[in-house]
């Protein structure tokens, strides 16, 4: 295997270039210098935010490198609307999971970000913080109180941009402007094109105990049913490619960013031991490296940046030996503790057209809408697929053994209400569509390596619904759904259920029904978890060094020791923010 060793030596040499221009680069032979202060590896929600806010200092350089390509021009990732349309496509890893036994046997798809933005560019842009009781539990299993709910007030702000909706309507009585941020960088609004449906969702929280209002969703207490709040802004998707490496910052002239760079690896320095080299692959097939000065973080995300270690020989030894990988440092949890929301999808008849259906449904139609989308940011396309979410908690006679939620006032499962068919729409028809997700499962999965080759997918297993309390939370958030369109102001509107739901009659059919059609919110989280500092389990200690190591650090999703109870990408773009911070004091920035 031919490998350019430039960057190692540069780093031992010490040798010094300085950065003469802030420019997004496709080629490595292109770039300026093969050694940086920081190397970032993906450019996802954690790896933006770290690009920013290190190259806020105009004495660090800072590489950021990403797997997939840029998102100038990427049409699809731009529309709110066509969220559900990016899976499969050249913005996706395009990754699948290997065969879940609580899920009958099937191998289901797992998408993640391949795009400058990472997931935040795919994803259905819902913005839900998580429970205060989420954070607080985070500072007392880190034994770090940086992460509890009120320390981490600052970097929600800091993230933040609460915007007018697209429709600029009177948001009177949808949010609570006292808890948002409105100077950060990333835009936030609520639903900007009004669905059919909305009335009639409301007008439930009023008839119905169980579905009680909640203004904000976003206050901390997640439990009730709200308006939705979204990563949109202007009527356009805000990833963190947009809102923090957006032309004003990826000019600075000492942030590089390198797009379709595969990595493979991370090197030991001959010089010191330290793991502050990358060994990365584009087009051309060889083995490049380049070295971060003070530090190298990885960013790759849930899958990517356990695979990442374990390739480089840093995971559970026994694991490795049976690939004959060299193990440089045995740490078992890598990989570990993969931790997923599992999401299905359930639909109704429903008598009326006022539904989105007739957008996936006819092709001429929703060309006329991106038409018009594109010249005025306007109209149904503005949106996600839900204006509505709704979090509760089963009731105590049917918790199992011990409450695996954060708190007392932390929810067991979501509700997300659509004015159409979440899914492969059917050619003909109208329908209201309800995703039910269970966001404090106790089913535990792994990321592992099914080869040497580096290049090879992983073998991701997040072992849904395999213990008794996700089935029966499932079961209950599906019934639950029921009762919602029992409630007076959907009477004469919903005809019956779709499909295999009209037949599940009986909770062993229900079970069935789940089983066979339940899949993935894309919410993975916890491969390379957060421990308190002297801990003996996890990866990293609570300001992101990998235990063990020296010159390098995990900020993404993989470091959350438990999947909050919520949507992830809000509390990715937390820990990236308090993530800066950490590096820049250990640095001696102010």
């Amino acid at each position: 295997m031919l490998v350019y060793f430039i960057g190692l030596v540069v780093y031992c040499s010490l040798f010094h270039i300085w950065l003469v221009l802030g420019v997004l680069y496709e080629h490595f032979e292109d770039l300026p210098s093969a050694i940086y202060d920081f190397v970032i590896v993906g450019a996802g929600a954690a790896g933006s935010v770290l690009a920013n806010r290190l190259s806020e200092i105009p004495d660090f350089s800072v590489l950021l490198l990403e797997a997939g390509g840029s998102n100038k021009d990427a049409l699809l990732t731009q529309v709110p609307f066509f969220c559900t349309r990016l899976s499969h496509t050249e913005y996706d890893w395009n990754h699948t999971t290997t065969l879940q036994i609580g899920l009958n046997g099937r191998s289901i798809p797992f998408a993640r970000g391949h795009v400058l933005g990472g997931s935040t560019s795919i994803n259905g842009m819902f913005y839900t913080r998580g429970s205060s009781e989420d954070f607080n539990r985070y500072a007392e299993v880190t034994r770090d109180p940086g992460w509890s709910w009120t320390s981490i007030q600052p970097y929600i702000r800091k993230n933040e941009k609460f915007i007018a909706p697209a429709d600029h309507h009177n948001t009177t009585g949808q949010f609570e402007p006292s808890i948002h941020g409105f100077h950060g960088n990333n835009l936030v609004s609520l639903p900007g094109f009004p669905q059919a449906i909305d009335s009639r969702v409301i007008q439930t929280t009023r008839d119905s105990e169980e579905f009680s209002f909640n203004q904000d969703m976003n206050s901390g207490n997640l439990l009730g049913l709200g308006w939705s709040q979204a990563t949109i802004g202007g009527g356009s998707r805000s990833s963190s490619a947009t809102a923090y490496l957006n032309a004003e910052f990826s000019a600075r002239k000492n942030l590089h960013i390198l797009v379709n760079t595969r990595v493979t690896r991370v090197l030991s320095s001959p010089c010191d031991g330290t793991f502050r080299t990358v060994e990365f692959v584009q087009s051309q097939g060889l083995d490049w490296v380049v070295s971060a000065r003070k530090e190298l973080i990885l960013s790759a995300g849930t899958i990517g940046s356990p695979q990442i270690l374990m390739n480089s020989g840093i995971g559970a030894r026994n694991e490795l030996e049976e690939l004959g990988i060299p193990t440089l440092h045995d740490l078992p949890a890598v990989g570990k503790n993969l931790t997923d929301h599992p999401r299905l999808a359930s639909n109704w008849v429903v008598h009326g057209h006022k539904t989105y259906d007739l957008i996936n449904q006819n092709s001429s139609f929703s060309d006329r809408l991106l038409q018009f989308w594109s010249s005025t940011k306007k109209g149904p396309l503005v949106d996600t697929f839900a204006s509505q979410l709704f979090f509760a908690r089963l009731p105590s006679s049917k918790l199992i053994n011990e409450d695996p939620a954060s708190g007392s006032s932390s929810p067991h499962y979501e509700l997300g209400f659509s004015n159409g068919f979440v899914g492969e729409t059917p050619p003909v028809g109208n329908f209201i569509g309800i995703t039910t997700r269970v966001v404090s499962p106790t089913s535990r999965g792994s990321v592992k390596l099914q080869s040497s080759n580096p290049l090879d997918s992983p073998l991701i297993d997040p072992g849904f619904l395999q213990t008794e309390f996700d089935i029966l939370t499932m079961r209950e958030a599906v019934k639950s759904a029921m009762r919602f369109l029992e409630a007076p102001a959907w009477k004469d509107y919903v005809l019956h259920p779709f499909g295999a739901l009209a037949n599940a009659i009986n909770d062993s059919l229900l079970d069935s029904y789940i089983r066979n059609s339940t899949g993935t919110s894309s919410h993975c989280t916890g491969t390379n978890g957060m421990s308190a500092k002297d801990s003996t389990y996890g990866v990293v200690d609570p300001d992101f060094r990998i235990k063990g190591l020296s010159g390098i650090r995990i900020v993404d999703a993989s470091v959350l020791p438990f999947v909050p109870s919520a949507h992830t990408q809000a509390p990715v773009y937390i820990f990236a923010e308090r993530a800066a911070d950490l590096i820049k004091e250990a640095w001696y920035i102010e």
